[in-house]
């Protein structure tokens, strides 16, 4: 029998809470150009559409400027859909690169222009209707509330103290952490001093979800893909036939616990 409401409540960030497609576009090409010094630095007119359509085989931020670099190259759309995860290596290969390189650059970039235009920055982001007012409401009503993202702790700490939610650090698991979710989620079941637990895992990556479920000692967290986020109607669909995986609107979410089931 499913629990009225969590305990504990994990949120990814990118896709659930915040949609940035624009940003990520944006901070995407400046690394492009900065890594492979393109003859022209506006980009073609169809890129920013396709890359935002793309943007479901995304994992960590690394891995952006390489789709650009994979569209301008003439990789279809298809072919990055369905071969994303040897396209990446490829591309490494063949112009000696590493995501960690990569991943530096993007950051340093990200900071640059956070530190020199942030209200810019930040106007590139939209959160998603009703989700800034669920987090509000659930942290008063004493549920443990954790975000757990790829994305960079500090960037997410910008951006949700934007949207007037001010979350300690320690709530926050961002890239630095440098972990696997699902052993996040272990460790916030661990420490948390409610008993029993109850953790409902909110994310729009169905990979990590599966990754959680392939983890027998958390055969308790209930999980949730969110529809509204990058991922594509196969990963819906997939969602929709897994017993143990709930697909879940943004309207759902922003409703009461009881109405997510």
């Amino acid at each position: 029998m499913t629990v009225s409401s969590p305990t504990i409540l994990a949120l990814d960030f990118d896709g659930v809470i915040c949609d940035g497609l624009i940003e990520y576009f944006e901070v995407a090409w400046r690394t492009y150009c900065k890594i492979w010094l393109p003859a022209n630095d506006t980009p073609p007119d169809d890129l920013a559409s396709r890359f935002y359509r793309l943007r479901p085989v995304i994992e960590t931020g690394w891995e952006m400027p390489v789709l650009i670099k994979a569209l301008v190259e003439g990789f279809s759309d298809a072919h990055i859909l369905e071969g994303w995860v040897t396209i990446t290596p490829q591309i490494l290969l063949a112009d000696k690169l590493t995501a960690k390189d990569i991943g530096a650059k993007l950051d340093h970039l990200r900071d640059e222009w956070i530190n020199t235009d942030l209200d810019g920055w930040l106007s590139l982001h939209r959160f998603y209707p009703g989700v800034v007012d669920k987090i509000k409401t659930t942290v008063a009503s004493g549920v443990e509330l954790y975000i757990v993202t790829t994305k960079e702790g500090r960037f997410v700490q910008q951006l949700l103290q934007q949207a007037g939610v001010n979350l300690p650090a320690s709530a926050i698991f961002g890239k630095e952490v440098k972990r696997p979710k699902y052993e996040i989620l272990r460790e916030l079941i661990q420490k948390t001093g409610v008993k029993p637990v109850s953790l409902w895992f909110v994310e729009d990556r169905l990979k990590t979800l599966q990754m959680v479920q392939q983890q027998s000692d958390l055969g308790d967290v209930q999980l949730f893909l969110a529809d509204w986020g990058y991922n594509t109607q196969p990963e819906r669909d997939a969602a929709e036939y897994d017993p143990r995986i709930k697909l879940i609107s943004v309207s759902q979410f922003a409703e009461n616990f009881s109405a997510w089931f």
